[in-house]
C-alpha cells in the first residue's frame, strides 16, 4: 500500500492531547500544562480531550476499549483537529484496533504522534490506510519535565525538528544523535521506515491488521523494547524472521532498549541485545545501526512510519529523504 501522508499543520491549527492508552493522572498535571504551553509556543491551539481532563482510569487504561475508540474516532472525524498527541502510553491499544474508523483516516489523514503502546495504532492505521504515523514523543516528552538526564538544548532541538516535520518545513534532514550511535553491522540501505515497539509490532502481526508482506520490501526496520526478558525479545525477533521480514527488509535500526538486562550463560559469559540480534540475523546481509535515540529514552527522535529514509550503519547516519506530510 502506498503511504498516505497526513496534511501538514499550519499556524493556528488545533492539536488534540488525547488519552488513547494510559490515563492522564491528576498528579501529572504539571506535565500536561507544560506540554500545552510548548505546543502553543509553536503557534498551535491545543484541545485537551475529556479523557485527559477527567484524569480518570479504568484499570491501567484511561477508559474501557469502547470509550477509548470512541474518543479516538471522534478526533479522526473532527475537521478542526489537525493532529493527535497522546498523553502517555501503556497497554491498551491492541484491544480496540477493530473499532477504529479507518475510513475517517482515508478521508482526512492527520498526524498521530506517540511511541510504545501507540505503535499498535500506528501500524494498524498504516496497514489499513497507508497513514504515515509519527513514532515520536508523547505530550509530556515535549514539556522539558519528563525525560531525566537530557539538556534543555536537546529538548528544544527535538521539539523544533518535530515542528518542522509536522509543518512540512523539513523534508530531507539528517536525524541528530545525542549520544554516539553504534555500528553492529556495516552497510547502507534506502527504504521506508517501518517499526516501533517490538512487542506491539508482534501483536499487530498476529491480528487481522497485520502489515502486508510487501510492506517490508526494502524497509528500514526500526525497533526497541522496554522491561522485557532478553529471551522473549530473541523469540519475537525469530517470529519476524519466520514471517520473512529479514528476507525483505533493507536495514535494521535498533533504539535504546530499556530495562532489558543481560543474561549470564553457564560458561560465565554475559549476552545482551546486540548478541541476540546478530544471532537471529545469522547470515542475512542486513546492515544494523544501533543505540539510536528513539523509544523509551528521550527526548525521542521522530521516526515517521512509511517515510523514505537512508541508513549508513558504518558512518552511523540516519536521514529522512522526504517530508512525512502532504
Amino acid at each position: 500500500m502506498r503511504p498516505l501522508r497526513p496534511k501538514r499543520l499550519r499556524p493556528g491549527d488545533t492539536i488534540a492531547i488525547a488519552a488513547p492508552s494510559g490515563p492522564a493522572l491528576p498528579q501529572e498535571r504539571d506535565w500536561l500544562d507544560a506540554a500545552t504551553a510548548v505546543f502553543e509556543g509553536m503557534g498551535f491551539r491545543v484541545r485537551r480531550t475529556e479523557l485527559v481532563e477527567s484524569g480518570g482510569h479504568h484499570f491501567w487504561r484511561s477508559a474501557p476499549p469502547a470509550a477509548q475508540a470512541a474518543e479516538f474516532n471522534a478526533l479522526l472525524n473532527d475537521p478542526e483537529i489537525r493532529a493527535i498527541v497522546p498523553f502517555t502510553g501503556g497497554n491498551a491499544t491492541t484491544a480496540y484496533l477493530d473499532r477504529i474508523d479507518y475510513d475517517a483516516i482515508r478521508r482526512d489523514p492527520k498526524p498521530l504522534l506517540g511511541f510504545s503502546d501507540i505503535t499498535a495504532l500506528h501500524l494498524a492505521c498504516h496497514s489499513q490506510t497507508g497513514l504515515v504515523g509519527f513514532h515520536a514523543d508523547f505530550a509530556p516528552g515535549f514539556s522539558g519535565l519528563f525525560w531525566d538526564g537530557s539538556t534543555p538544548e536537546r529538548h528544544a532541538e527535538i521539539a523544533e525538528l518535530v515542528r518542522g516535520l509536522l509543518t512540512g518545513e523539513l523534508g530531507d534532514v539528517a536525524l541528530p544523535a545525542e549520544r554516539t550511535w553504534e555500528t553492529w553491522r556495516p552497510g547502507t540501505a534506502t527504504g521506508r521506515l517501518v517499526g516501533g515497539l517490538l512487542d506491539r509490532l508482534v501483536n499487530v502481526q498476529a491480528s487481522p491488521y497485520a502489515l502486508a508482506p510487501e510492506t517490508w520490501d526494502g524497509a528500514v526496520f526500526f525497533w526497541e523494547d522496554v522491561g522485557r526478558n532478553l529471551g522473549h525479545v530473541w523469540n519475537q525477533l525469530h517470529l519476524l524472521r519466520m514471517q520473512g521480514v529479514f528476507d525483505r527488509c533493507g536495514a535494521m535500526v535498533v533504539g535504546i532498549p530499556s530495562d532489558i538486562p543481560d543474561r549470564d550463560l553457564p560458561d560465565g559469559r554475559l549476552v545482551g541485545v546486540k548478541d541476540i540480534v546478530l544471532d537471529v540475523l545469522g547470515d542475512y546481509d542486513v546492515p544494523v545501526l544501533a543505540g539510536v535515540d528513539f523509544g523509551h529514552t528521550g527526548p525521542n527522535l521522530p521516526m515517521p512510519i512509511g517515510t523514505l529514509a537512508a541508513v549508513d550503519a558504518g558512518a552511523r547516519e540516519l536521514r529522512l529523504l522526504e517530508s512525512p506530510v502532504d
